[in-house]
């Protein structure tokens, strides 16, 4: 079957999760390299999924040690349309900023108010569903019923982005909930399938304990996922759309 744009943010989103959830592979490492190759095969539509797998190998290059491999994937990306000025501002790319390559290459980007508002949305939530991630494993802890909680994903922004590379941001952020919630999911079912097998075995499962835990999970479902609604990106009126230079490499805080 023929590739299609949609068809690659579909196995962009696949690798992602797997190195979220298993971390770097050859396997993996071959995918991104595939994806650029057929992205590129789909001519100007894909050149923002170039971006994407330039911009995976870039990272992983990054938290490897390997900065020759790093800048070479990043400025790929750039050229491809990546202009993610948060991103290079996260912990493991400040290293980078005194590299006479990386300055160059991101001066090159550019981006509109917009957009930056919504990458600035896009990494905070990133690193807010991690946080409730480990948050549920700690409430979790002891907790007695042989139910499970969905993780909820906050909606993912659905106004048309003044730049391409804005959604190399979004696949990120799918990817991470994704992750996160598998991880989450595969503990509470860990956790499930034990209090379920200590009631069979022998009997000792406290009932009245594991309702109320079973209500007082529920009750933490219902709050975190009325929270992850109410962070829904909600686009500032008046924000521009003209394209800019990204802000000095250096000046931006990256979300905590």
């Amino acid at each position: 079957m023929a590739d299609t744009v949609n068809s690659l943010v579909d196995r962009v989103h696949e690798l992602l999760v797997a190195l979220g959830t298993s971390g770097p592979t050859a396997a993996s490492t071959a995918g991104l390299h595939d994806v650029i190759a057929r992205a590129t095969a789909l001519g100007p539509d894909g050149t923002w999924l170039v971006a994407a797998g330039e911009t995976s190998l870039g990272a992983l290059a990054v938290a490897h040690g390997q900065t020759d491999q790093a800048v070479h994937h990043l400025d790929a990306a750039v050229a491809a349309g990546l202009n993610d000025c948060v991103m290079f501002h996260a912990a493991p790319f400040r290293p980078l900023h005194y590299d006479p390559r990386v300055q160059a290459l991101y001066q090159r980007m550019r981006i509109t108010e917009a957009d930056l508002d919504e990458l600035f949305w896009l990494h905070q939530e990133m690193r807010l569903m991690a946080r409730d991630a480990e948050n549920a494993m700690v409430d979790n802890i002891g907790r007695l019923d042989s139910g499970v909680s969905l993780l909820p994903k906050t909606p993912l922004p659905t106004r048309e982005p003044h730049t391409l590379g804005i959604l190399i941001a979004r696949i990120d952020l799918a990817a991470t909930q994704t992750a996160l919630q598998q991880a989450a999911l595969k503990l509470d079912f860990q956790r499930s399938s034990g209090n379920t097998s200590l009631g069979l075995i022998d009997g000792s499962w406290d009932y009245a304990r594991a309702t109320r835990d079973a209500w007082h999970a529920d009750d933490l479902d219902s709050q975190r996922l009325r929270a992850a609604e109410a962070r829904a990106f909600v686009e500032r009126p008046g924000a521009g759309a003209t394209l800019l230079p990204c802000p000095p490499l250096g000046s931006i805080t990256y979300p905590a």
